[in-house]
């Protein structure tokens, strides 16, 4: 299996009670809020982790996209995963790299996107992962004006305009309904002949097919409880891709957890707990649910199974005010020590056929050197506990491939 860490971009010194006064998406005040100073140390501190990450040993790095957001100042992730493709490469470390959001049901300059995976594909000799989530709604109809009746098929558009272009050896015209080109031959290629797709989603059975049928992976965000929320769409998943003739390849299936790893399970907490709770409520909490889904962006499908399905939303309207124990409880944070962790995660791996794991390693408040001290942990501790499991577990037996994992790094 592979385990990466993930990251957003926090802003860590939001005000105590931020979420009972402000939102963290569209409306923040910034200059009320923000320091100068602890602004540029965020991204200095960001890079620093990462690098870290990737020095103690995780299979790769993963990052994603939000914009005019308090909780993730990463409108455009590719700056920040062009200098880790870098700094790796300069270091001899090979982690992957995914950028699993670029939201494409918002973008207005998808051939854009193509060539700046293509350039950190080209820096990194070869490991980059791409990521393709449709889009919040927030972020698409509210920061950038579109429609939400157009949010799905600019997204269908747009995946079919950067295939294409990445596949296609001669220039070609394209004239979509969102994007006309003349000629389409973009400069650089990258070096994999074929990127790896992961595609982030919450579930929708609409969203789902359309992965298994561009042989995508489907990666799964942990946040609202994975035995509460994932479950269901887990199940969902795997029988879908049963009735549509794939395989039970692991691989097709990647989770996103928030984890944090101390010595003992009430160090842990003592010294997370804080800064977890935080984060939930300062970012999910303080997001109006009116800015997850606005009139119009949910095809007809995913209303109904939002309608029979609540628990698809898991603990979403509870976040404002929710508690630490809570989220514990409900797995949207596993907190421990290594033993503790790896138990859950060894469980939620063998359960629901995960090939893959991004492991969250920063939530909220949390400052630079507690957030090493977790990624350490995880290195040291978890992680090989993690890999003896799947080989423990038969997959690897099994004889599955990672169809899905960088040509340069297989």
């Amino acid at each position: 299996m592979k385990v990466l860490a993930f990251q957003q971009l926090a802003y860590r010194h939001l005000p105590p009670g931020f979420s009972e006064k402000y939102t963290c998406v569209v409306t923040p005040p910034y200059f009320e809020l923000v320091e100068a100073g602890k602004m540029h140390e965020a991204h200095v501190h960001f890079l620093d982790e990462m690098m870290h990450a990737a020095r103690v040993g995780f299979d790769g790095l993963g990052v994603t996209e939000h914009s005019q957001a308090a909780y993730d100042i990463l409108p455009n992730p590719n700056l920040l995963l062009a200098a880790l493709a870098y700094g790796t490469q300069a270091e001899g470390l090979k982690p992957a790299l995914a950028c699993v959001g670029r939201s494409l049901g918002k973008s207005k300059e998808p051939l854009r996107v193509a060539e700046e995976f293509s350039v950190i594909d080209q820096i990194s000799g070869g490991r980059m992962i791409a990521g393709f989530p449709i889009s919040l709604s927030y972020d698409s109809n509210q920061n950038q004006g579109i429609p939400p009746i157009e949010t799905r098929p600019r997204f269908a558009e747009n995946l079919a305009l950067i295939e294409r272009a990445l596949r296609e050896e001669k220039p070609f015209p394209f004239n979509g309904q969102f994007s006309k080109h003349p000629y389409v031959n973009i400069w650089p290629r990258p070096v994999q002949r074929k990127l790896p797709i992961w595609a982030p989603a919450v579930g929708n059975p609409v969203t789902l097919k359309g992965i298994l049928e561009r042989d995508q992976v489907f990666l799964y965000p942990g946040w609202f409880g994975p035995r509460q929320a994932g479950s269901a769409v887990f199940k969902r998943y795997w029988g879908m891709a049963e009735e549509m003739g794939r395989d039970a390849n692991p691989y097709r299936l990647a989770f996103l957890q928030t984890v944090a790893v101390g010595e003992t399970d009430a160090e842990a907490h003592r010294e997370y707990g804080p800064h977890i709770e935080n984060g939930f409520r300062n970012a999910f909490g303080a997001m109006p649910p009116s800015s997850l889904s606005l009139p119009g962006y949910h095809d007809i499908k995913g209303v109904e199974i939002l309608a029979r399905n609540p628990a698809d939303f898991g603990l979403v309207p509870k976040m404002k005010t929710i508690k630490y124990s809570e989220l514990v409880d409900a797995q949207c944070a596993i907190v421990g020590s290594a033993e503790t962790v790896a138990d859950q995660l060894i469980e939620l791996v063998r359960d629901f056929r995960i090939g893959s794991l991004l492991l969250m390693t920063q939530m909220g408040s949390m400052p630079t050197g507690l957030v090493k001290k977790n990624m350490s942990l995880i290195a040291q501790r978890v992680m090989p506990k993690l890999k003896q499991a799947w080989r423990d577990s038969g997959f690897e037996s099994q004889g599955w491939k990672h169809k899905w994992w960088p040509a340069s790094l297989s």
